[in-house]
């Protein structure tokens, strides 16, 4: 029998029983650990983010407080707000935690001078001490369907931007240099994993994994992805059902890897999540551009876009997402 499919709208990712879904994702992440992992309970890494947050509280809610650790792993150019707020939910939820600095570990691996090497081929008067930065996505190429073209910024004192063209080698540069952080941070929730006999609770959400908004290795390396296969905006239902604190649910995403403040959506997404979620499941759902424009108020050739966009972001960092190949 063909089951036909529901007509597109703006509540089509809304929860009908959140309760029951966040049950569900509590049960099976005490199987995944308790049973198919047999580990004695989850290291999560908080940031003071909503996926983070979101992904702590379901791990006491299935392991209970005893047996999860919160490791806030913070750097030099790590954001005030993050250790603040990961140290208010740790507390609301009566959870251990640790603070591991990885600045050092980071000068080890030479990521500042690395980086740095590449923004003064772009700006020569560019000096750490006095000036911030951060890279940005050009905002009008997903509108006429080209590939992403990146800028670099730098902030002085002043609080005065200039931006330029970011050259292909500089880019990967700066990236492959910021990617220590990542990969850094998993190192150390690693360590404290296995002197627990725990798992590592992976925290990123459905677009994270499937757009390949994240460092291979890094934060996308974990035992175990609870919110996985969950939109950005369900995400945010579970946080208002986990009751976590408002603060968390208020702040807006940032990537918290530059040394300039940058949102997600500056950096990658190029959309607002409300809209990236929906135009996403419309794409991946088979939902015709023309209908779920009509819904959302766009038109069918920018909807065609974004999608045309989804399907690039997916094959370009498809090889983010492949075990080794043998």
């Amino acid at each position: 029998m063909s089951t036909q499919k529901k007509p597109f709208s703006k509540n089509i990712l809304q929860f009908e029983d959140v309760e029951a879904t966040c049950e569900s994702i509590v049960n099976k992440l005490k199987n995944d650990v308790f049973k198919e992992l047999s580990r004695r309970g989850g290291v999560v890494g908080i940031s003071g983010g909503i996926d983070s947050t979101v992904t702590f509280a379901l791990a006491v809610k299935a392991f209970g407080p005893e047996k999860v650790l919160g490791v806030m792993l913070p750097e030099k150019d790590s954001s005030p707000d993050s250790e603040q707020l990961a140290r208010k939910l740790a507390e609301q939820f009566g959870v251990k935690t640790v603070l591991e600095d990885i600045t050092g570990a980071l000068d080890g691996f030479g990521c500042y001078r690395r980086r740095d090497e590449a923004v003064n081929r772009i700006f020569p008067n560019y000096n750490p001490q006095i000036h911030k930065m951060k890279i940005n996505i050009t905002q009008n190429s997903m509108k006429q369907n080209l590939p992403p073209v990146f800028s670099l910024t730098v902030v002085d004192q002043n609080g005065m931007e200039e931006s330029k063209l970011l050259p292909v080698w500089e880019y990967l540069q700066i990236v492959a240099s910021s990617n220590f952080k990542q990969r850094s941070r998993a190192s150390m929730l690693y360590y404290h994993a296995e002197c627990l006999h725990y798992a590592v609770i992976g925290t990123p959400n459905k677009h994270e994994v499937e757009q390949g908004f994240f460092v291979k290795h890094g934060d996308g390396a974990a035992d175990v992805m609870p919110i996985g296969s969950l939109y950005k905006t369900q995400v945010y239902q579970l946080a208002e059902y986990l009751k976590v604190p408002q603060e968390i649910i208020d702040r807006t995403p940032t990537t918290d890897t530059y040394s300039a403040e940058q949102t997600q959506e500056e950096f990658f997404y190029q959309l607002p999540f409300e809209l990236m979620d929906l135009i996403w499941y419309g794409w991946e759902n088979g939902y015709d551009p023309e209908e779920v424009g009509a819904v959302l108020g766009k038109s069918k050739e920018e909807i065609e876009n974004v999608y045309k966009n989804f399907e690039r972001k997916r094959k370009t960092t498809e090889y983010l997402r492949r075990p080794p190949i043998f």
